[in-house]
């Protein structure tokens, strides 16, 4: 951010990972807090289905959530849910920990799920899990903007992956292709150190059907067969001779 003088990858990459873990922490409990109100709801009360089922969806979309902030399923991640990958910072992520929050503690104020019906132990878990996840939402949205690279196209999850290093790890994404010469033109801002400042362009050959790719090899077409004999005849002139020794500086003797 522009009141931030000196770049934050570096403590950033400490802090986000510190994050990171309370975030664990806190889908883990809102985890357990949904299965136990589940299981109190059955045992105290009368079954409600649509009760148990926003429940259940409140566990199951936690651990959702939390496979994002684990190094598993990267790529399907990446392709199918892009808000939640490395491309992306932790706003979509903060905003969905806060409905979470909101949801478990709102169920605090049904008969079923009151600190009579639950018990003291039960009931301290549930708020305790609702609390602490709508904290980390809102340190998560915080987070994705204070240690965030605006100018360099790096998030916040990618300074928490690689740290001060971040920038150079970027791939360089295609932006546009030129109709007329080829070539891809490479986004300028995510050059780290001003790389390839003196071209911004990739040639790309061209394709079956006219269709121009990004395959770096050109195709070279074949020899030609019909030169003609006098093509090259004005570049022909006298004969080169042997050069006159009598110049060389080993022949001029004591005059050197």
């Amino acid at each position: 951010m522009p009141f931030f003088k000196k770049p934050l990858a570096g403590p950033g990459y400490v802090i986000l990972n510190i994050i990171r873990i309370m975030n664990i922490i806190a889908f883990t409990a809102v985890i357990i807090a949904s299965f136990s109100m589940l299981v109190k709801t059955f045992i105290v009360s009368k079954f409600f289905f649509f009760d148990a089922v926003s429940h259940v969806v409140t566990a199951f979309l936690s651990m959702f959530l939390l496979l994002t902030e684990t190094p598993l399923f990267r790529s399907y991640f990446a392709r199918n849910w892009p808000l939640l990958s490395p491309t992306h910072g932790f706003l979509t992520l903060g905003i969905l920990m806060i409905i979470l929050g909101v949801s478990v503690l709102g169920n605090l104020n049904k008969e079923a799920t009151s600190q009579a019906s639950l018990g003291t132990s039960y009931w301290r878990i549930v708020i305790a899990s609702g609390i602490i996840i709508i904290i980390m939402g809102t340190a998560n949205i915080f987070a994705s903007y204070i240690f965030r690279q605006k100018k360099l196209g790096v998030t916040a999850r990618q300074v928490r992956a690689y740290g001060a290093v971040a920038a150079q790890k970027l791939p360089l994404p295609v932006t546009a292709m030129s109709p007329t010469s080829g070539s891809v033109r490479l986004d300028s801002k995510h050059r780290p150190f001003g790389l390839l400042a003196r071209s911004d362009t990739v040639p790309a050959s061209a394709g079956a059907g006219g269709m121009r790719t990004n395959d770096p090899r050109r195709n070279i077409s074949a020899p030609m067969n019909n030169v003609q004999p006098d093509q090259f005849v004005r570049f022909e002139g006298e004969p080169i001779g042997k050069p006159d020794l009598a110049h060389h500086p080993a022949m001029m003797g004591e005059r050197f």
